[in-house]
């Protein structure tokens, strides 16, 4: 990930971030700040998509569980709202759907092939990682037909190795799990151990078959940056909320 040259870039206006490898005319994606308010209330979802001027005719809202479960949505009527159970990954074909995740420090993930006309967005924290959510949101665009060479991802904000620190339960169980990737995302400081979540998911990507250049992250820490973002370890005893993030392919 060293000498990447960053694409995700913070609007003050909108108050989100947004790649320049995702976002176009036809396909509408954002990082959300705690200045959109806590997205865990669907109201907040709303005036966030009001106040951005993002058109749609129903928004997705998996349940997130911390599940590798991915679920394709096609439209079969018109809701304003549709939930989907036992979710952490959603992708579509349809137009004018926006998909949505909200996260406090997990990693959120927008990905879209312009050619396939196909979009998702997926939650993973520590289990997610472990289960290889994002593989399983390459693969299921795959069966969509999309090509490895057309996907593009970015990875949002979310909590920093400086900041993550984990139990040796948790250690142990990733190199058990995840033997040939705990060298590169484990990191020592002040004698404990630290996962680095995004550059797990980063390498879950390029395994997936995602080209580098086609992959864009978040350089900050969401519990390091409290001005800007809501992060469950920071604030889990106070204020705690989450950020909204999605995407959505515009019928133009």
């Amino acid at each position: 990930m060293k000498g990447k040259s960053f694409m995700i870039t913070y609007d003050p206006n909108q108050k989100i971030f947004t790649s320049t490898l995702i976002n176009s005319d036809s396909y509408i994606s954002g990082f959300g700040t705690k200045f959109l308010g806590d997205a865990r209330h669907i109201e907040r979802i709303f005036q966030a998509l009001r106040s951005l001027n993002i058109p749609y005719k129903t928004v997705v809202i998996p349940e997130q569980i911390h599940s590798a479960n991915v679920e394709v949505y096609e439209q079969k009527e018109v809701r304003e709202v549709e939930r989907i159970a036992d979710t952490d990954g959603v992708i579509t074909k349809d137009k004018n759907i926006v998909l949505t995740v909200v996260t406090g420090d997990c990693v959120p993930i927008v990905y879209c092939d312009k050619k396939a006309g196909v979009i998702g967005i997926s939650h993973q924290g520590w289990r997610g990682g472990l289960k290889k959510m994002v593989q399983k949101m390459v693969n299921k665009m795959l069966d969509l037909g999309c090509k490895t060479e057309d996907i593009f991802a970015a990875i949002g904000p979310s909590i920093g190795v400086c900041c993550y620190d984990v139990s040796d339960e948790r250690y142990y169980t990733f190199l058990s799990e995840l033997d040939g990737y705990s060298e590169n995302i484990f990191f020592s400081y002040h004698g404990k151990r630290h996962l680095n979540m995004p550059l797990l998911n980063y390498l879950l990507l390029i395994e997936a078959g995602v080209p580098k250049k086609n992959i864009d992250y978040f350089p900050f820490c969401t519990k390091c940056d409290s001005e800007r973002f809501f992060s469950f370890r920071r604030d889990e005893k106070k204020d705690y909320g989450e950020m909204l993030s999605f995407i959505v392919k515009r019928a133009l």
